[in-house]
């Protein structure tokens, strides 16, 4: 431990404080000015490392994180200039009084109007992801409110992000961000941890019109989200600007009996007392056709399969529905605090399991429920104590439940028929079980700042897991009586320098400790003879990361992270059904390289953007799933830290615009896993059949491409017509080794290319909007995962409404270009 602090101490010096180059000594012939930076178009979001000066003198300072600016000049009459890297420069008369603060506030606008909305890159859009160090990305989700999407689906176009589903809505889901996938990527609501909350609130069954925005932090994370990611996080942001009263209501209905809805609404009163609450349900047969050979049951009580005989035949036990429910009181903008908010989040869902891994696998009434209920506590306070000091605390206790159920005594085939299993419960394996996890999450986040080029961030996050189950039958994988018990803390520190609106650098150290206990299996097959155990673990992770505006348009990153992953409670614990976990596990953990290079420029009416992003990863004690045969020949999954991956690969995106009328861009993401592990486990001298092979079941070439005409004031004034249009493009990837087994033996996911359209009609500049999509349009066959087929082409209608006390009918932004508060006066 001492060695660590240290280290950490050591890295903090290096970086050590520089002064400020915009000082300024505030004295009686002069005045003062000061103010925030923000961006109406984006929610009002504020805009750090902005450069705010007088024109022609040498009186300036940079916003700081949050977007304040304050410096002291000579009385007189000036031009106040703000500047920030994708924002139009903005100049203001102001007249400066000897002894007085004229305080001033702000709005810029992004350098065009016409740059695509709904994807925001580290050069245009947001204003805190553009300027940052770190490879971070983000979804502006405003464009896409009015289609059906859901926000697993709003992150498909994000260059190195895949979303593998096995099914269509409510199916499982797995994220994969260049290169890593599933447990190596973390979800965050507003800073957040999801960890553990249950399936019944998740990426893929929450609609988009949820967040204002989404960022993705790729492979290095700042130590403001306290976690342990290997491969980055996903930060889901919702609307928190100040709106008098809204209300936002939809409603989707398309192919496969699908049903969606959507209620938002809320209101802040003048005392600063607001309220706002969340209604959203999701609803579907998932009844589409797969083509798929069928097992025919036999008069005699056999039955035969024909593999050349494909047939197209309906989904049949497939339903599901979720529904949740989230309401929010609290004080905005009071002495005490800028924003003090209790909510409470209700979820449920029903689900039945049509498949096992394999299509060929065929359920009739295998299903699982669940609930989940989720308090929380939020408090932000800028300048608490003292100017610069801003504190965040958040708490949140989380249950949720779910029960598996698959007790029938009937086999199914793909027609639809049943044969009674004399003698026989359960189509997979009986079990009517439940398990209840808790959660108890609280996070704590410092940042100061002096002089507004030096930031401080401690941060803090404790969560803590409990698991109590139960099963009918004894599980040969589980012990059912223990609970199970896991504790993480982790602790991040980081110094940020940034006098020069052109570059800032970063530095940073995190700690994480982990404690677990639960049951071991002293038994030699890993099942059976469970004993008690516990165990602890810690590990010191570092990382940095600088940026560069080599020109106004064109901005370079490099960043680095010795980056550690604990053990997940599926992994340690398993989920008591067909997956043993063990709580031995050590942390993984990655060498992490980012470099990327954005450019973006208008041309008059005409609006470019490029950016490419090399990566490499280098991760041990790989944390590895395998399949094992054990207990009457029933397959279960076991995990075991064995390996070495390396990843290489590089991200292109794209984008050109014209003015109002025409968004057109795409990405292309190519990535190379390998096996890095020379030897067999064991401890052998053995090579590895594998050494340098391909890793299996991945895709690894992969691309996008999208294109949005508008038509502005169609028909009438104020109302918008859209037309969109995008595409997907995998490449096929093997779902074993390559280098094992002969050529004819493989299994392959196929090629796929498939399309999506979509048209709008916006009517009154956004109050009442009219969809309709078309997905899959020439109706391939789409494979996510081997043998498990998704949905054939679809069809797909929203109605929403959007009302606000403006009536602006655009999501309740209004658009000055700046407020005069207290003693002063300027003019534009």
């Amino acid at each position: 431990m001492k060695v660590y602090i240290t280290r950490y101490i050591f890295i903090l010096l290096l970086a050590g404080p520089v002064p400020a180059a915009y000082a300024q000594e505030f004295d009686t012939g002069k005045g003062e000015l000061a103010g925030k930076i923000h961006c109406p178009e984006e929610g009002n979001a504020i805009i750090d490392f902005a450069t705010v000066y007088l024109k022609d003198t040498s009186f300036g300072a940079v916003t700081d994180g949050s977007g304040m600016y304050r410096f002291s000049a000579p009385a007189g009459q000036y031009i106040l200039t703000v500047s920030a890297p994708g924002y139009r420069t903005e100049e203001y008369r102001v007249t400066v009084r000897p002894g007085e603060t004229l305080e001033t506030n702000v709005a810029v606008h992004p350098q065009s109007e016409s740059l695509d909305g709904s994807v925001v890159t580290a050069a245009g859009g947001v204003g805190k992801i553009r300027r940052s160090a770190f490879n971070a990305v983000a979804v502006d989700t405003r464009d896409l409110r009015n289609t059906t999407r859901n926000l697993s689906e709003a992150l498909t176009r994000l260059p190195g992000m895949k979303i593998r589903e096995s099914g269509g809505v409510g199916s499982d889901m797995s994220l994969m961000l260049d290169g890593f996938s599933g447990k190596h990527i973390k979800v965050f609501i507003d800073g957040v941890p999801q960890e553990g909350v249950g399936s019944s609130f998740s990426l893929n069954n929450i609609p988009v019109n949820f967040a204002e925005r989404i960022e993705v932090y790729k492979g290095v994370v700042p130590v403001g989200f306290g976690t342990d990611a290997l491969g980055g996080v996903i930060n889901i942001v919702t609307g928190k600007s100040r709106r008098e009263w809204f209300a936002d209501a939809s409603y989707s209905y398309g192919s496969f009996n699908t049903h969606k809805s959507y209620v938002n609404f809320g209101q802040t009163f003048r005392s600063g007392l607001m309220y706002e609450v969340n209604l959203f349900q999701n609803y579907s047969d998932n009844s589409y056709r797969v083509d798929t050979p069928v097992e025919i049951f036999n008069g005699d009580g056999t039955s035969t399969i024909d593999n050349t005989d494909i047939r197209s035949v309906r989904r049949f036990n497939d339903t599901y529905h979720n529904e949740a429910a989230i309401a929010k009181a609290g004080f905005v903008d009071k002495p005490f605090a800028d924003r003090m908010v209790l909510s409470l989040t209700y979820s449920r869902f029903y689900k039945e399991i049509q498949t096992g891994v394999r299509q060929d696998v065929v359920f009739g009434q295998k299903h699982r429920r669940g609930w989940s209920l989720m308090p929380s506590f939020e408090y932000v306070k800028r300048d608490l104590f003292t100017k610069g000091l801003d504190v965040t605390l958040t708490a949140t206790y989380n249950d949720n439940l779910t029960r598996n159920i698959d007790t029938s005594s009937f086999r199914y085939n793909w027609l639809g028929e049943k044969r009674y299993q004399d003698g026989t419960l359960g189509e997979q394996n009986y079990q009517d079980s439940e398990f209840k996890n808790t959660n108890w999450n609280a996070t704590l986040n410092v940042e100061y700042s002096i002089s507004h080029a030096h930031f401080f961030t401690l941060h803090h996050t404790l969560n803590s897991f409990r698991r109590t189950s139960r099963n009918d039958v004894t599980s040969a994988i589980s012990d059912f009586v223990e609970p199970k018990r896991n504790t993480k803390n982790i602790t991040g520190l980081s110094y940020r320098l940034a006098i020069s609106p052109k570059w800032n650098l970063s530095v940073f150290g995190k700690y994480y400790s982990q404690y677990c206990s639960g049951m071991l299996s002293t038994s030699s097959t890993g099942m059976g003879d469970y004993v008690p155990h516990s165990a602890t673990t810690g590990a010191f992770g570092y990382g940095a990361a600088g940026t560069w505006f080599i020109i106004k348009s064109m901005q370079a990153k490099l960043s680095y992270e010795k980056a550690y992953r604990l053990p997940t409670i599926e992994e340690l614990f398993g989920d008591e059904d067909l997956e043993m976990g063990s709580i031995a596990l050590r942390p993984e953990n990655s060498d992490n390289f980012n470099l990327n290079l954005t450019w973006s420029d208008n041309f008059g009416k005409h609006g470019l953007y490029a950016e490419g992003s090399l990566i490499y990863r280098d991760t041990k004690d790989y944390i590895m799933r395998r399949t094992d045969s054990q207990n009457g020949g029933k397959r279960y999954a076991s995990y075991e830290n064995h390996g070495r991956v390396v990843t290489k690969g590089f991200n292109i995106s794209l984008r050109y615009s014209f003015s109002h009328w025409l968004s057109v861009g795409g990405t292309f993401n190519s990535l190379d896993l390998r096996n890095n592990e020379r030897y067999v486990a064991g401890g052998t001298q053995q090579e590895s059949l594998t050494y340098k092979a391909r890793i299996p079941n991945q895709p690894y070439l992969f691309a996008n491409a999208d294109a949005t005409f508008r038509w502005r004031d169609f028909i009438w004034k104020g109302n918008t017509l859209s037309v969109t249009y995008d595409n997907f493009y995998v490449h096929s990837f093997p779902l074993y080794w390559e280098t094992v087994g002969s050529a004819s033996s493989k299994q392959m996911v196929p090629t796929q290319f498939s399309h999506n359209i979509g048209i709008s009609y916006s009517i009154k500049g956004g109050k009442y909007n009219l969809s309709f999509e078309c997905r899959n349009l020439t109706d391939e066959r789409l494979y996510d995962n081997f043998s498990l087929q998704k949905a054939g082409r679809a069809f797909y209608g929203k109605l929403r409404v959007y009302i606000d006390s403006h009536n602006t009918g655009k999501d309740g932004r209004r658009h000055g270009h700046g407020s005069r508060h207290g003693r002063g006066h300027w003019t534009r």
